[in-house]
C-alpha cells in the first residue's frame, strides 16, 4: 500500500483526506493507496515522520509550513524555486525530497475563470496574507500582469498593513484575495479587517478558504453587492495536479 499524506497544524479544516480517499474509491485503486492527515506541531518533527512512514510517496503541505519546509527539500520545480513556498512533496525512490508548488496553477486558472465571468480583469488587487499561500497568488497575478498591493498585520519591506487600506486604495483594487486563514474553521467568526463598507459591485473577493463554503470575509462582500469565490476550486485543482506530480514516481 502506497501512502500519500498532509502535513501542518492543525488539519481538522482540511478537505484533502476526504478528496483523495473518494478519488482512489473512484478509481478503484484504493487497495494500492492510502491519504493520511500528519498534523505536526514542529516543522522539525518532519524528519521523524519520514523515518517512520517508509512507504510515503508524496505529502501535501498546508499551514503553516509551506514557507519552512523548503529547507528540507532536496530539489525544487521551476515555480517553488522561484515562490520559495512548497505545497506538494515528491518522495523520490532514492529518498530525496522534491518540492513543488501547485498552488500558484491551480489559482491561476481558478482566478482566470472567476474573473471572466464576471466583469473581466482588474487593473489592481489586495492580497490580504504575506504567508506561502500569498507568495503563490502574488506569483499568478504577476504572471497575469495584475498589479498588486500585499497587506500585513504587521509592518515590512514590500507591504502595508491593515490601517493603510484607504478608500482611494479599495475603489482601485477591485480584486481582494484573502490567503489568510482568518474565518477557516473552527474560527468562522473572523475575517481580515479590511473596511468593507468601501466594496461595490464592481469588486471581486477570492477567499482562499473552503470550510466553511461562504467566510465571514465572502458574507461581507456579498452583502455589498461584490462577486465572491471560495478555494474549493483551487483545492481539487491543485489536488490533482499534486496527483499527477506523485504518479510520475511509478
Amino acid at each position: 500500500m502506497k501512502k500519500i499524506g498532509l502535513i501542518g497544524y492543525p488539519l481538522s479544516h482540511s478537505f484533502s483526506k476526504t478528496y483523495f480517499t473518494n478519488k482512489f474509491k473512484e478509481e478503484n485503486i484504493d487497495d494500492q493507496y492510502c491519504y493520511e492527515n500528519f498534523p505536526l506541531e514542529r516543522i522539525e518533527d518532519f524528519p521523524d515522520l519520514l523515518k517512520n512512514n517508509p512507504d510515503l510517496i508524496g505529502l501535501n503541505v498546508t499551514i503553516p509550513y509551506k514557507e519552512a519546509i523548503v529547507e528540507y527539500m532536496n530539489i525544487l520545480d521551476v515555480e517553488a524555486s522561484i515562490i520559495l513556498a512548497v505545497n506538494t512533496i515528491r518522495i523520490e525512490k532514492d529518498g530525496k525530497l522534491k518540492g513543488c508548488n501547485t498552488d500558484f496553477p491551480a489559482f491561476k486558472d481558478t482566478l482566470e475563470d472567476f474573473l471572466i465571468e464576471n466583469g473581466g480583469y482588474t487593473e489592481n488587487a489586495l492580497i490580504l496574507g504575506t504567508g506561502g499561500a500569498a507568495k503563490s497568488v502574488k506569483f499568478a497575478l504577476d504572471v497575469l500582469h495584475i498589479p498588486c498591493q500585499l497587506v500585513s498585520r504587521s509592518a515590512g519591506k514590500n507591504h502595508i498593513v491593515y490601517e493603510d487600506i484607504s478608500e482611494e486604495l479599495m475603489k482601485k483594487s477591485t480584486l481582494i484575495i484573502n490567503t489568510t486563514p482568518l474565518g477557516m474553521h473552527p474560527a468562522i467568526d473572523t475575517c481580515p479587517d479590511i473596511p468593507y463598507h468601501y466594496l461595490t459591485k464592481e469588486h471581486r473577493l477570492y477567499d482562499l478558504v473552503y470550510n466553511p463554503a461562504e467566510s465571514l470575509f465572502l458574507q461581507k462582500g456579498k452583502k455589498q453587492g461584490a462577486a465572491i469565490m471560495n478555494g474549493l476550486a483551487m483545492l481539487h485543482g491543485q489536488a490533482e495536479a499534486a496527483w499527477g506530480i506523485w504518479q510520475q514516481n511509478k
